[in-house]
């Protein structure tokens, strides 16, 4: 059977639907085959096989060459096969071409809906691998729709839409239709409604994403980041690192008059980040990880992973913070329990605050660890 028009539009749909021409013979050859069984019955070993240079369709029948015949439509007699090709032997497989001119209007539409079904099949996975490449990366979208605190946003070069649930969100943000706006790809899953793209803002991705843009040294390798702890919307602490001698991090991060690290601020709706160098030393790192606050000394004890701090009395809210922010934060960071005391609960047994490094409640920090920035004194 040849039909031109057939391949023609075999050839658009490859091209419009962007689809494999090998993988989508294949899916056709499977769908006809089987609306040719269902045709004249499922149990004839038949194939059809399409030859797209030559525009034509051909249908197969298989029959196993036997001495008795028990089952006419797998099986031939020697004595039939024989007539076709005299060297056909007891165990050899008859293959005839059969005549397309009844396979009609009836298998042609149950064809169609195979084929049409295996196409969504094949689009959607076209869909989730172009897309699986986006994620845990930076994207710019546009918001398309917001539906009870629920942002959906349109992603750059594809028919798909991202959505961000409102624990994705910055605290305090708002949005509008046909707003751009960056967003980080959390989550990219497959399910039978088709393909979901988790985005997020709070996520500690989307800050470190912004540092990896914003600081060419962090980019290059220059600079890495050791840590984020985030508190989204409220503060963030980076753990920061340069990799050659000659490099200052902090500098690198805060940049010239502090342009970098402003823009960063300003892409997550002021939200406070602290600097914190990185250190091998666990002493340094959490006195570090504490920072605003003034740190006397840190005590630690290893096989608890569990710290203890002295600060100033002065400083014992500021090493706290606002309801436990900062040694929550620092905590989180360090990966090391955090007991603060004031000096005098060296001397005098007062009040001791202890905070421990907990699992997060949200999705921000499930693949991800904390990041801790350096803030002045005032904050």
């Amino acid at each position: 059977m040849i039909n031109k028009d057939f391949f023609q539009a075999l050839e658009e749909i490859e091209v419009s639907k962007k689809i494999n021409a090998d993988q989508l013979i294949e899916t056709l050859e499977a769908a006809l085959t089987s609306a040719y069984k269902k045709m004249y019955g499922e149990a004839k070993s038949a194939q059809v096989k399409l030859n797209p240079e030559k525009n034509t369709i051909k249908i197969y029948s298989y029959k196993t060459v036997v001495e008795e015949v028990e089952n006419p439509d797998k099986e031939i007699s020697l004595e039939e096969a024989q007539k076709l090709k005299q060297s056909y032997k007891i165990g050899d497989v008859v293959m005839q071409e059969e005549n397309t001119k009844d396979f009609g209007r009836i298998a042609a539409q149950t064809a169609k809906q195979v084929v049409m079904q295996k196409l969504k099949e094949m689009e959607r996975q076209i869909a989730v691998d172009e897309l699986s490449e986006k994620e845990d990366e930076l994207l710019t979208t546009i918001v398309k729709r917001i539906d009870q605190n629920v942002v959906y946003v349109q992603i750059a070069g594809s028919h798909t839409e991202g959505v961000m649930l409102e624990q994705d969100q910055i605290p305090g943000e708002k949005f509008h239709i046909n707003d751009r706006i960056k967003v980080y790809v959390k989550k990219i899953k497959d399910s039978f409604r088709g393909v979901q793209i988790q985005v997020s803002r709070s996520n500690v991705g989307f800050l470190r994403k912004l540092f990896e843009i914003e600081v060419p040294e962090i980019e290059n390798g220059e600079v890495v980041i050791k840590n984020i702890a985030r508190d989204a919307g409220n503060r963030s602490k980076v753990a920061i690192m340069a990799t050659k001698p000659h490099v200052d991090a902090l500098g690198a991060c805060v940049g010239n008059r502090g342009v970098r690290i402003n823009t960063i601020m300003s892409e997550i709706n002021g939200e406070k980040i602290d600097l914190v160098p990185y250190s091998d030393d666990p002493l340094e790192y959490i006195a570090n990880a504490l920072s605003p606050a003034k740190v006397l000394s840190v005590e630690i004890n290893e096989s608890l992973k569990s710290s203890r701090v002295i600060v100033p009395d002065d400083k014992l809210s500021l090493a706290i913070g606002k309801m436990g922010q900062n040694v929550r934060l620092a905590a989180r960071l360090t990966g090391w329990k955090i007991d603060v005391k004031p000096e005098s609960a060296v001397t005098n047994d007062v009040k001791e605050v202890e905070y421990e490094l907990t699992d997060l409640d949200d999705e921000n920090d499930d693949s991800f660890a904390s990041f801790e920035d350096i803030a002045d004194d005032g904050e």
